[in-house]
């Protein structure tokens, strides 16, 4: 069976997922929030040499938590990190998370991680009262299945190697099987080859959805291809900065602790296929997993194991596609260039 995008190429293809933007372009940063309808089993796999995280140890499949009431992808750095706090008192005074016995309160389970944009150039002086907090209440009650890509939320101000960065999603379907990515582009690494604009992700592009340029007519030898072409030491004295790619999966489909852990080991290669280097000392890639559960998968052990490898396939390319999305929906920033700028000219050159 064809795998296609969903109706709206978005994340919230996937049944019961809604995504939320908060930002400030003076600040040039913000948060994204993804609220599933109801808890959900997740799971994480960080791969950067720098991450920036919260509650992802809950998440081994060896620990107590079996499901979360939502994710959280910020800017800001460690400032971010309150972003979190937010969601979880918005989330609370909502009653909404988990049960706290006969107690009338819950306790919110929100795991996130955030991305490194302090030096883009943004309004940073908040003192003692930075604005994620805030912008994660904004972004929760902002959470619809339609949402702004590029310059929004936590790609505000992201940067992708010497390239304007940004928030990308996509979807792909495969019968009752959903599978989306939502993915926060602000590598150290480059999304294209060289100075052409051609994505690395090119291969997995579906519909058109980043431009349609496809592989160069010549394609060089990879192996003689800078790999710090296009990255951050590419980049002049003026030009921005920031690294780290964060982002969520999800599928519709019913899932353990455990598959789910798989499912995000394997999207990372997703990162690996669009960003050139990644995974480095300096950024802080993280994947979180989320699955809604309303298709099972087959009970026999043989078809289950099939099923899971099938949707792990699936997302690998699912979030390429989103990575390439997140720089090809972003637009100009200050100094910071947006792909369409750099590249327009090149759209749909073969």
């Amino acid at each position: 069976m064809t795998v296609r995008p969903g109706s709206r190429n978005l994340i919230t293809d996937v049944d019961g997922i809604s995504v939320g933007n908060a930002q400030c372009a003076t600040v040039r940063s913000g948060v994204t929030v993804v609220l599933p309808d109801r808890r959900v089993v997740a799971a994480c796999d960080v791969r950067g040499g720098a991450p920036g995280t919260r509650e992802t140890d809950a998440l081994d499949p060896t620990c107590l938590v079996e499901a979360v009431d939502g994710i959280v992808l910020s800017g800001g750095s460690v400032y971010g990190l309150e972003a979190m706090s937010g969601a979880v008192a918005w989330l609370g005074a909502r009653n909404r998370g988990f049960a706290l016995g006969e107690t009338p309160r819950v306790s919110p389970v929100v795991p996130g991680a955030v991305l490194f944009d302090l030096p883009n150039g943004g309004d940073k002086n908040w003192g003692e009262t930075p604005p994620y907090r805030e912008w994660g209440r904004a972004a929760c009650a902002d959470v619809a299945r339609e949402f702004a890509l590029g310059n929004a939320g936590a790609g505000m101000g992201a940067m992708a190697g010497n390239l304007k960065g940004g928030l990308g999603s996509a979807s792909a379907c495969d019968g009752d099987l959903q599978v989306g990515a939502l993915i926060a582009v602000n590598p150290f690494g480059s999304v294209v080859m060289g100075g052409e604009g051609h994505f690395w992700a090119a291969p997995y592009e579906l519909d058109g959805e980043f431009g349609a340029r496809g592989w160069p007519a010549a394609m060089p030898p990879v192996s003689a291809e800078d790999p710090f072409r296009g990255s951050r030491l590419d980049l002049s004295p003026l030009a921005p900065g920031g690294n780290t790619t964060i982002g969520v999966v999800a599928t519709n489909a019913s899932l353990t602790k455990a598959e789910a852990k798989r499912i995000g080991i394997m999207a990372q290669d997703g990162l690996a296929r669009a960003i050139r280097p990644i995974h480095s000392h300096v950024d802080g890639d993280t994947i979180f997993v989320l699955a809604t559960g309303t298709v099972d998968l087959p009970a026999d052990p043989l078809e289950r194991l099939m099923h899971l490898m099938r949707i792990g396939s699936i997302a690998v390319d699912t979030v390429a596609r989103a990575v390439a999305r997140g720089v090809y929906e972003a637009n100009d920033l200050g100094e910071a260039v947006s792909y369409k700028s750099k590249h327009a000219s090149g759209q749909a050159s073969r």
